[in-house]
């Protein structure tokens, strides 16, 4: 049975493997589309309405446990690119 996490844009449970890991490298959100790099990762679906919905509502610094500012527009611009 493949695991589940939960998006943390639109609070669904899914497998993993529909959904994208994302980390914090110095204060800046990272796509970790191979799932490898270390620490902590929130987990979202790969999609606009998701990432849009996760940034408005923070959920990616409580997921990360990150307690200070955190740079969502990388990540935000680099997935509109390519999503």
């Amino acid at each position: 049975m493949e695991p589940v996490r939960t998006c943390v844009g639109c609070r669904a449970r899914v497998a993993c493997s529909t959904l994208l890991r994302v980390v914090e490298r110095d204060g800046v959100l990272v796509p970790d589309e191979k799932a490898v790099l270390p620490g902590r990762g929130a987990w979202v679906h790969d999609t606009s309405a998701c990432v849009d919905a996760a940034i408005r509502r923070r959920a990616f610094g409580r997921a990360l446990r990150v307690s200070g500012p955190l740079d969502t527009q990388t990540f935000q611009h680099t997935h509109q690119r390519n999503g």
